[in-house]
């Protein structure tokens, strides 16, 4: 793997703290030392126990080396969250290689683009998982990706090599490598609101001090039960799933397809306390007809970010769950930036995303766009090309998000700067429309974008998914926000009605797509049930 351009003194990130001389994959071996027959991860039914993992870890990883797989190269797996994906991970890292997770519902055409750009060596993926066929998908695009050695199946056919195959032919002792807390640790493409995925670099460092913050921040110990439903190919599965609970010796309970009432039978039988997830997984959990018949008191933090979460969410939630609910706000690229704990009182969790944690620290540009610096920010973009866009000369990383910071701290993004909607010379926030949207009662979800007008130059479009059963029209909208006092030039001028909103894996709404659709760009795809 290269990371050329990343030595350019401009580029690197200001840290403001040293490095930590933690390994990832070293908080998994010592909690096996500690306490070899505890409980690390539930999943699909079955629990692993720390020894277990360890050495399902150190196997993986001594059968990768017997593979050829070196330092710095790239091993890449594709995997829902299974307990095989902290093995592939962690076995990677230990090797000195480099871990790339890629989100299990990329295709063909994204991945075979990472495979290629991204020179990956060794290929993990499952036999099927919701009824897709992973090995044949990769056999069609292997010639475009022409580093790739070993391509492993979890689960596989007869033919193939399999996982168990690795496992049983590695060692149960741990590989000696050089290793440093300031080597790449991770790849991870970012599967943003862009049609153009980045790799995103970082070390053991920028991982480790980013989880430090979150077990500080929220009084995390070895007495939490983590739940994760977050994809562990996104940063929050990777960081909260596969990673912080080896930190604090305590077990992850995974859930691979994501279900509301499997999600609340979970928190109840393992007692839950903590967990990560955006906001279509807190939706999902409080408006479950099954949560009052739920024990569900185990659970005491919804860290709710990934994607826009309206306030009246979070008050809903608060009451529903009974937890403490807080918005919060980070990037592929600086995982966490600002959150909300028990300390912070509800109307500042509901209505901001949260005030700087650990040692990260924000500041707004001239322009209003939020800008962010701390220990935790990544190393740069695996194409280098691209990181002089991403940083400022100071070190800063330019988030793309517009925001305020008020008197006590506490940042509110307002939008994407290009979610600023220019109607007339006059700039209106798609996110303040779209917050009172979420709260129209025949408004299951929402969002706001640009519609190209020749007089005007833009103006508002609505997209909304109706509630089950309900009748929403344009007319209705604008009777039901003019009642909200909003001023006239901010209503929506068009309605556009879908099954679903596009969505990438963390939950963050595609308004590329929506854009184009409002353009007439774009035609409703059939497998995603969209409709005019």
């Amino acid at each position: 793997m290269t990371t050329t351009g990343l030595d350019d003194e401009h580029k690197r990130p200001d840290r403001r703290t040293g490095p930590t001389g933690h390994l990832v994959d070293g908080y998994l071996a010592a909690a096996a030392a500690r306490t070899p027959e505890a409980v690390a991860v539930v999943d699909r039914g079955r629990s692993w126990t720390y020894g277990e993992l360890d050495g399902a870890v150190n196997r993986f990883a001594s059968a990768l080396r017997s593979r050829g797989i070196a330092p710095g190269d790239v091993v890449t797996w594709m995997l829902p969250n299974w307990c095989e994906a902290i093995v592939v991970h962690l076995a990677a890292i230990r090797l000195g290689a480099v871990s790339n997770p890629v989100i299990p519902i990329y295709r063909h055409r994204e991945t075979a683009f990472i495979l290629r750009q991204a020179a990956s060596k060794v290929l993990v993926v499952p036999q099927r998982f919701r009824n897709f066929d992973y090995p044949a998908m990769i056999d069609e695009i292997r010639p475009e990706a022409p580093a790739l050695g070993t391509v492993v199946v979890v689960g596989g056919d007869p033919g193939r090599t399999r996982f168990e195959d690795l496992l049983a032919e590695g060692a149960d002792t741990p590989v000696e490598v050089a290793r440093a807390s300031g080597d790449v640790a991770l790849l991870l493409y970012t599967s943003g609101t862009t049609s153009a995925p980045k790799g995103a670099l970082h070390s053991h460092d920028t991982l480790d001090h980013e989880n430090r913050s979150i077990i500080d921040f929220f009084g995390l110990s070895a007495a939490d039960v983590v739940f994760m439903p977050s994809p562990v190919g996104h940063i929050i599965g990777v960081l909260y799933g596969l990673q912080l609970p080896f930190m604090l010796g305590g077990p992850v309970v995974l859930l691979d397809v994501w279900e509301p009432g499997r999600a609340l039978e979970l928190i109840e039988e393992h007692r839950c306390t903590f967990t990560v997830a955006a906001t279509p997984f807190l939706h999902g959990l409080v408006h479950h007809p099954s949560l009052p018949e739920r024990d569900v008191s185990s659970l005491r933090v919804f860290a709710c970010g990934g994607a826009d979460v309206p306030p009246e969410l979070v008050r809903a939630a608060t009451t529903a769950l009974g937890c403490t609910v807080g918005r919060g706000y980070g990037s592929t690229e600086f995982p966490t930036a600002t959150a909300c704990n028990a300390t912070d009182p509800l109307a500042r969790r509901a209505l901001t995303d949260g005030r700087p944690i650990g040692a990260a620290e924000v500041r707004l540009a001239p322009d209003g766009e939020l800008q962010v610096r701390g220990p935790e920010l990544f190393l740069g973009y695996l194409d280098a090309s691209l990181d002089a866009a991403a940083f400022t000369g100071d070190g800063w990383l330019r988030t793309g998000d517009l925001a305020r910071i008020d008197d006590d701290g506490y940042v509110e993004i307002i939008g994407r700067q290009k979610d600023i909607i220019i109607r007339g010379g006059e700039n209106i926030s798609a996110k303040e429309i779209e917050d009172h949207l979420f709260e129209h009662p025949a408004v299951a979800d929402a969002a706001v974008v640009s519609s190209p007008d020749p007089v005007l130059g833009e103006r508002v479009c609505a997209v909304v998914v109706p509630e089950p059963g309900q009748d929403v029209t344009l007319p209705g909208i604008v009777e039901w926000l003019t009642a909200r006092r909003m001023a006239r030039q901010k209503l929506p001028e068009r309605l556009l009605l879908l099954d679903e909103l596009p969505r990438n894996p963390s939950g963050k709404i595609q308004k590329f797509h929506l854009r184009d659709l409002a353009r007439g760009q774009d035609s409703p795809r059939p497998d995603t049930g969209w409709t005019r």
